[in-house]
């Protein structure tokens, strides 16, 4: 049976690519982002920005009227910010979340009570691994990933009884325009010795170098249709290892050592 997909934040990078693989396995693939451009054959495309619950609800019914049913859901949009937290304004803070973290939130409300009458579902929200990992000056955009993580451990208690898994992608380094598009805040630079500016500098050259976004929606597209997925995978094969390592080390050994890679 050709699953039914939903998949936010599709038109670039990561998302864009997980479905036009899923579209590519017969999938009937559905795209939703505030964007029109860059989708691919075989992806329908629904405009709904994840920060508008209205425009979720409507986008999420008229996929539910065209299908009958929901199979999987991927919860992929998002966008990050750097800065110092000194220097970074509440606000933005909360956009960070907003997006992120509540997006998915917005999703997975909408969606669960249909796949909950329905029997069956996956929901796979797309963590990082910022969330084990803290990365000083990306301290929101780990934050929010943290809290992907662990609400979508949460989320599988609950909803296990009714057919529904829920899977959080930690991914590492993966070359995308999700680098170009981060939100810099340079304030404090100054008052920081330049350590902003050198933090935000090493994050850059690590994501230009890492995997594919090609390589990176395959994992995605292969977690959302196999036949049991954990609650929590890792893409990438050196993180799996440092992950591995966030429960061996010390608390106060693993800052300082994240601290001489990202925080000289």
């Amino acid at each position: 049976m050709e699953k039914v997909v939903i998949i936010t934040g599709g038109t670039s990078g990561i998302g864009l690519n997980t479905a036009r693989i899923l579209a590519e396995k017969g999938c009937r693939v559905y795209e939703f982002s505030r964007r029109d451009s860059g989708m691919v054959p075989g992806v329908t495309h629904i405009r709904a920005d994840v920060t508008d619950e209205e425009q979720i609800r409507t986008a999420v019914q008229a996929v539910l009227d065209q299908e009958k049913r929901i199979d999987v859901v991927i919860n992929n949009a998002g966008f990050g910010i750097s800065g110092a937290i000194e220097f970074t304004d509440t606000a933005e803070a909360q956009r960070q979340f907003d997006v992120n973290f509540f997006g998915m939130v917005r999703m997975n409300h909408t969606v669960l009570p249909i796949m909950r009458k329905q029997g069956h579902g996956r929901i796979i929200n797309m963590s990082s691994v910022a969330a084990p990992i803290a990365i000083p000056f990306q301290a929101y955009y780990s934050a929010s990933k943290a809290a992907v993580r662990t609400y979508s451990m949460a989320l599988q208690s609950e909803v296990k009884p009714y057919g529904i898994e829920i899977c959080a992608i930690m991914p590492g380094d993966v070359a995308t325009g999700f680098t170009a598009a981060r939100a810099k805040n340079p304030a404090g630079d100054d008052e920081y010795g330049g350590r902003i500016s050198r933090s935000v500098g090493v994050m850059e050259h690590d994501e230009q170098t890492g995997i594919t976004a090609a390589d990176a929606g395959a994992f995605v597209a292969e977690k959302a249709l196999q036949k049991k997925v954990p609650v929590l995978c890792t893409l990438g094969g050196k993180y799996k290892l440092f992950v591995f390592l966030t429960r061996l080390l010390p608390n106060r050994v693993l800052v300082d050592l994240v601290g001489q890679i990202y925080a000289k």
